[in-house]
């Protein structure tokens, strides 16, 4: 499968579990930063299970848009797009009020070198919003980078662990949590906050640019030897249905895959599945950003798509000459530096 419209289709085929929560539970959804990987197809989704249900709601997704094209494929599949700078008070003002926010604004990649705007993103504006939408519930996208690295044989950090981040991004991102949750309390708003680690699909993520690399024949770096990933369709599911788990103050959600991945490994399945020679620099180091999403699965379902289909999913797409987004993760950063 190359098809755009086919992959997206796919990536924002709604749940059982979706549609019977959207039905049950009325509102319009806004999207805060709409454009970004995830957001074109966790808003599709919104829709997709709304119209199922049998449910009329207005799904708005509001963003700068840099992408020109994307407003109008949002209104194709009905969508309000709302072109907006969020950290504009006057824009922000403007917006609609809705029962429902989910919060994807932020920034990561860039964030070295414009260390000052990423906090204003990531610190800054969740404040903003929670004083512009004091009546709503919010489901906030946050990281699994908050936690900092951890062993392997650990299993991967849980929600209960203290947070250990490593660098801007990750900092900013629970300065982020932190700002979220002083609100919550402050002024009782029901919240919901996504670690998020990592989600990807054939145009994007860790898997894709493992995936390339060894397409290309290029150097795998294995310094950062192991990762979580989740397919995009669960991740925005998962998130969706946190919109009905939202509480006062926030409660936490793991999103991530229940596989540890070893990046060596992956890498030479690509390698068998592409025919192609495949080739190592670094050293593996015994811990990672891993995240451990047993707590949250009880509430959110558990990911059914594994990494190996996953992988046979990217390989064809890359062998087929299908496009990518062109944003490399730098999963393998160790610094904190994206």
């Amino acid at each position: 499968m190359t098809d755009i419209d086919q992959l997206e289709d796919d990536l924002s085929k709604p749940t059982e579990p979706l549609i019977d929560i959207l039905r049950q539970n009325r509102g319009d959804i806004i999207v805060l930063g709409v454009g970004g990987k995830m957001g074109p197809t966790l808003a599709r989704m919104a829709k997709r299970a709304s119209e199922t249900a049998g449910v009329s709601r207005r799904i708005i997704g509001v963003s700068r848009f840099p992408n020109p094209d994307l407003p109008q494929r949002l209104q194709k599949v009905g969508i309000e797009p709302i072109s907006a700078d969020l950290l504009n008070r006057k824009d922000l003002a403007g917006l609609p009020d809705a029962p429902n926010i989910v919060f994807m604004a932020g920034m990561k990649f860039g964030s070295t070198g414009q260390e000052a705007l990423t906090w204003a993103m990531n610190t800054y504006l969740p404040g903003m919003v929670c004083e512009r939408y004091p009546h709503s519930r919010i489901v906030a996208f946050s990281t699994g980078n908050i936690y900092g690295l951890t062993p392997v044989s650990g299993g991967g950090s849980r929600e209960t662990d203290p947070p250990n981040p490593l660098g801007d991004y990750a900092m900013s991102c629970l300065g982020r949590e932190r700002i979220f949750e002083h609100f919550s309390r402050a002024m009782k708003i029901p919240m919901a906050i996504i670690r998020l680690n990592y989600a990807v699909e054939p145009r994007y993520g860790v898997l894709v640019d493992v995936a390339r690399k060894v397409w290309e024949e290029k150097p795998i770096d294995i310094s950062m030897a192991y990762a979580n990933v989740i397919w995009q369709q669960e991740a925005n599911a998962m998130s969706l249905l946190a919109l009905t788990h939202t509480e006062s103050p926030p409660k936490f959600f793991n999103v991530a895959g229940p596989q540890i991945i070893q990046i060596r490994d992956v890498a030479e399945e690509f390698g068998k599945l592409m025919g192609r020679t495949v080739q190592f620099t670094g050293t593996e180091s015994p811990d990672a950003l891993l995240s451990n999403g047993e707590s949250t699965y009880k509430l959110l379902g558990r990911p059914q798509v594994m990494v190996d289909t996953m992988a046979k999913r990217i390989a064809d797409w890359i062998m087929g000459g299908g496009e990518g987004l062109d944003k490399p993760t730098h999963f393998e950063s160790r610094d904190g530096r994206f």
